[in-house]
């Protein structure tokens, strides 16, 4: 059987039943109690490092060991065998001085597995698979090996990348009926090898099945550099895997959890080869083969897998038990998901309409922020994370970092920035928009990212031939895009040319590039208005009006812009801006724009906008009058008070009634009073739970309607559960002495949200209320 009809064979295969991979090669090599002469053979006699150890070696020195241990993992029940490849990259090799024996490595464990796999095939009848190995190299990407110097790497993407492709190139030459990514602890890593595959692929113009297997370290549920299950899926998605699967670390047990969660949200076959248990404190395992094969049963019977086998541990007894207790039992369905724009950092963020709107963080931006900007000029890292730190902690869900300074070395402090920025999980938890006006700078970017982030921007700015190398570039990376409403004939500033450069620009992605729709975001230009020309007046208007029309013409696409851009004419006035960019989001959103590039920190509300101020907002930014801008200039001084004089907070609301003061510190999220409100408002109720119950959610229902309305964000709702959470623990005390001890419990519920997910918030709410009627409450 040639391989295209192997491959053919393969993929229908998948869709029909359980198929099985073969366990560990460095378990049974263990087993034959090699010595350092074995490693060496004739052609090493003399090499001058120790070679016992280096296992990929023996393909050259003790092929028949190889040879004999595929055929008995084939003659076990195994329908795919693995190439002993994995370290055969310069990486790992350079431990031995070998890094040059790279392609021969890979070409011979090839050659072995081939006629190893044709051999049982020939004699059984059944089609035998060999899946070419890349493993994951004794270096990292994302992490630091000097833990005084997080922002040091010792090995590339472009390191990385060579040597794949080099693996890749060998083991296709070899015979390899799809290549396996495997036990990736870091993603970027992975990243990097699925670039150099799809660069080779593309370049033998073959059509081979791609698998990628992560590996979860510990109960935490995260890989090594610190991604969750779904976020590993969405930042590997783009190289369209016809696999997808968890491997080592942890034993049958441990791992369900994890494959169950892959199972739910993976649109490809889902494969799982734990570890026989977990190791004994000798280092060895225990697991006997039956009990491994009967939790791996598991899998199968709940219609987790396609494919199972066994990692470390695993010998060929125990594949001929997985075997025996899958065969029958029916695969996987792929599910097929929403089209949603799926991003991810450490954690995902996948955006859909429950998000109403994402906040990109501006700050990090030396155009943008005079402060982030001297940070970086003078080499203080370190408070430029403060920036990024804060711009999470007020809500962003996204950071745009650029590093656009005539006098910095771009590309370098991306990197350096970037770098540090994965080592500090507060921030790295979001995805990262790699913002630049030059191409190389962004590329630089995209090589620090583990996660799957945004490029800003393309654009058809220097025409289609350009435009396109970029966004097939930007799709082999695994980010998503911003595309400018920009043409050859420059930047769009009417409606009309808005939509149709941005038709344009998703027929060439979608048809020419196939690049999906949901990843492409749209940016049709947010220009300053009230700047005194007549023809800048409908700026504001034109960008709400075209984009309605995009998200009608472009499906699945998002719509997004830099918000402050809009009231840069009253640059000064913070009162006035933060206005207008409330205004101007109510109407924008409201059109279809879901992501805009802000200062999270400092986002006015809608509703609480002084109506005079908001009436003369609204005017401009909708151009309802002529006068419009006049009318606004003529009350903005008085928001901005005095030249020279700090802004001050209206307290006239601390005059107000405590029921009503403690509503409005909650919509604004003003934390400064509270404790003392809350304290007046218990002893005026007589009851703790009356406050909880009575003011406390009246302000959090008045959150909760203006959020779904539109007139407030994210970064508030969650000020505000902050405020709600310290008025509450004032109140708890008081509680608890109120209780009889032996009061009869009303019962046990049980609480749980994904952890950091924005429903955190309600369920802390509705945990409270329950703690107040008398449930014990046991939040996971």
């Amino acid at each position: 059987m040639l391989r295209p009809e192997r491959v053919r064979e393969f993929r229908r295969l998948l869709g029909e039943r359980v198929l099985v991979l073969d366990g560990a090669m460095g378990t049974v090599i263990q087993s034959y109690r090699l010595g350092e002469a074995d490693y060496r053979g004739e052609r090493f006699r003399d090499w001058a490092r120790d070679l016992k150890g280096n296992n990929d070696l023996l393909v050259l020195t003790r092929p028949d060991v190889i040879g004999e241990i595929h055929r008995r993992y084939l003659e076990s029940g195994a329908d795919i065998v693995e190439t002993n490849t994995f370290n055969s990259n310069a990486t790992s090799q350079a431990d031995y001085g070998m890094q040059e024996l790279v392609r021969e490595l890979n070409l011979a464990a090839a050659q072995i597995a081939r006629r190893a796999a044709d051999d049982v095939a020939a004699r059984t009848g059944r089609p035998r698979f060999v899946a070419g190995a890349l493993g994951p190299t004794n270096r990292t990407a994302s992490l630091s090996p000097d833990v005084n110097d997080p922002g040091f790497r010792n090995v590339s993407f472009d390191e990385l990348a060579a040597t794949y492709a080099e693996a890749t190139r060998a083991l296709v030459e070899g015979g390899v009926d799809l290549l396996l990514v495997e036990t990736v602890f870091d993603t970027l890593n992975a990243k990097a090898a699925l670039f150099a595959i799809r660069r080779v692929l593309d370049e033998l113009q073959i059509d081979l099945p791609i698998m990628v297997s992560g590996t979860i370290t510990d109960a935490s549920g995260r890989t090594l550099s610190g991604q969750t299950v779904e976020a590993f899926w969405n930042s590997v998605r783009h190289a369209r895997p016809e696999v997808i699967g968890l491997n080592c670390a942890l034993g049958a047990k441990q791992l369900r959890p994890y494959v169950e969660e892959l199972s739910r949200i993976a649109d490809a076959y889902v494969c799982a080869y734990p570890n026989a248990g977990l190791p004994n404190a000798f280092g060895e395992y225990d697991e006997p083969a039956c009990e491994t094969a009967a939790l791996v049963r598991e899998y199968a019977a709940s219609g987790f897998v396609n494919i199972v086998g066994g990692c470390c541990g695993t010998t060929p007894e125990h594949i001929a038990h997985v075997a025996r207790e899958v065969a029958g039992l029916p695969p996987r369905r792929p599910v097929v998901p929403e089209p949603r724009c799926r991003l991810a950092g450490l954690e995902p963020l996948n955006i859909g309409p429950e998000l109403l709107f994402v906040n990109v963080g501006e700050r990090t931006n030396v155009t943008g922020s005079a402060k982030f900007r001297r940070l970086i000029e003078a080499g203080d890292y370190a408070g430029a994370l403060d920036v990024a730190r804060q711009q999470v902690a007020s809500g962003a869900q996204v950071i745009d970092v650029n590093m656009d300074e005539g006098m910095l070395d771009s590309e370098a402090a991306m990197v350096r920035f970037l770098n540090l920025v994965a080592a500090e999980p507060d921030v790295a938890r979001v995805p990262v928009m790699v913002d630049s006006s030059k191409w190389s700078v962004i590329e630089a970017g995209l090589k620090c990212l583990q996660g799957k982030g945004i490029v800003n921007s393309i654009s058809l700015k220097e025409g289609e031939r350009a435009f396109l190398e970029q966004a097939r570039l930007v799709r082999a990376y695994g980010a998503a895009v911003v595309v400018m409403a920009f043409d050859e004939q420059g930047q769009a500033d009417t409606v009309e040319r808005k939509v149709s450069i941005c038709e344009r620009s998703y027929r060439l992605l979608t048809e020419t590039v196939g690049f999906p729709a949901e990843d492409i975001i749209f940016d049709p230009n947010i220009f300053a208005v009230a700047t005194g020309i007549e023809a800048h007046d409908r700026y504001g208007l034109d960008f709400i009006e075209a984009t309605a029309r995009i998200r009608a013409a472009c499906p699945h696409t998002l719509v997004s812009g830099g918000v402050s851009n809009v009231s840069f004419s009253f640059r000064g006035n913070d009162p006035v801006r933060e206005a207008m960019h409330a205004v101007f989001l109510y109407h924008a959103i409201r059109a279809g724009m879901n992501m805009g590039i802000v200062n999270a920190g400092q986002l006015a509300i809608y509703e609480e906008i002084e109506p005079g101020l908001r009436e003369r907002v609204e005017d401009v930014i909708l151009a309802r009058r002529n006068d419009a801008t006049e009318r606004l200039l003529e009350v903005a001084g008085r928001y901005r008070g005095e030249a020279g004089q700090k802004r001050v907070e209206d307290t006239a609301w601390r005059s107000w009634p405590v029921t009503k003061r403690l509503e409005h510190a909650l919509v604004r999220g003003l934390d400064e009073f509270v404790v003392e409100d809350a304290e007046a408002a218990r002893v005026e109720l007589a009851s703790p739970l009356a406050v909880i119950e009575g003011p406390l959610m009246d302000g959090m229902n008045v959150v909760g309607d203006l959020f779904g309305a539109g007139k407030m964000f994210l970064p508030q709702v969650v000020k505000s559960a902050r405020v709600m959470k310290k008025a509450v623990a004032h109140l708890v005390p008081y509680l608890e002495q109120g209780q009889d001890g032996a009061s009869r419990s009303n019962g046990k519920i049980v609480l749980a949200t994904v952890k950091g997910d924005v429903h955190d918030i309600g369920k802390n709410i509705v945990g409270v209320v329950l703690q107040c009627n008398n449930f014990e409450v046991i939040d996971l």
